[in-house]
């Protein structure tokens, strides 16, 4: 079926069907939504607005809603999470990679492990509390790392064995050391997977109100956080229009990092392709 001609005619059109479906619909619910009054939002639905306030409800939701505090929050706590997991997960994903032993594959198995087992939150908080990390930033952004740094060895590892060993061999003969191999040699050409890693790893960390809830408690104020207490607190009580409002500037963020590493992603690719 997959050869015949009547379905390689049918196969676009069932591909963007597939994406108006999975993707343009719950998109359209949240910007017409967005865009509504509040008596047009209180049940939401597909239809468009009557008259369209959406950028009125967005700057509504900016100075009522506490975002730009709360946009430093998490900036404050997402960019040195990504930062130290690319850093350190690559790094380590390097050595894995090229040392072939028996210690090795058990590290490498103990690194990865971290995909699968969950973390036990009560014990990470009360580990936070006696270290005297609980409630700060450092704890949290300790605990994100901990968490995705497993991840970013899984995707590394496998890219840095595509990599010839020659590039590197023929660095150390010209006398540069390790952390200069990895530094010129290697980091250049992973920038494909840590494209990807910083892409995935942003959309946790961003995104995330569980973890974030349990180990700051609060007191440092992040989008989801934020989010979710004035809406407990009912600022946000019926007011659709505006909680979905505040995930189009909770969003954007994350819409321009994508944008941003998707470049990087295929000009890497490309790149490799052309050497």
């Amino acid at each position: 079926m997959s050869d015949s001609p009547i379905w390689r005619r049918l196969q676009p059109i069932v591909t963007a069907a597939l994406v108006v479906v999975l993707l343009g619909i719950p998109l359209w619910l949240v910007v017409a939504t967005a865009g509504k009054s509040q008596g047009e939002a209180i049940q939401p639905d597909l239809t468009p607005p009557g008259h369209w306030q959406l950028w009125a409800n967005l700057r509504q939701v900016w100075t009522e809603g506490q975002v730009p505090g709360a946009f430093l929050g998490s900036l404050i706590i997402v960019v040195p999470t990504v930062a130290g997991v690319l850093i350190l997960g690559s790094m380590a994903a390097w050595v894995l990679a090229r040392r072939a032993s028996r210690v090795t594959a058990v590290l490498y198995a103990l690194g990865i492990s971290g995909i699968i087992l969950p973390p036990a939150v009560i014990t990470v908080v009360l580990l936070l509390r006696q270290l005297g990390l609980a409630g700060t930033v450092i704890g949290m952004i300790g605990v994100y790392m901990g968490i995705y740094l497993s991840t970013v060895i899984f995707f590394v590892t496998g890219f840095v064995r595509t990599i010839p060993e020659a590039l590197e061999e023929a660095a150390q003969i010209d006398g540069a050391s390790p952390f200069a191999v990895f530094r010129r040699i290697v980091l250049p050409l992973l920038r494909p997977v840590l494209a990807t890693a910083t892409i995935l790893i942003c959309l946790y960390v961003w995104n995330d109100v569980f973890y974030a809830f349990f180990v700051i408690g609060g007191r440092v104020d992040t989008l989801p956080l934020n989010l979710f207490r004035v809406a407990s607190a009912g600022l946000y009580l019926n007011n659709w229009h505006l909680i979905f409002a505040y995930v189009i500037l909770m969003s954007l963020p994350l819409i321009a990092v994508f944008a941003v590493a998707q470049r990087r992603i295929i000009s890497g690719i490309t790149g490799g392709a052309v050497k």
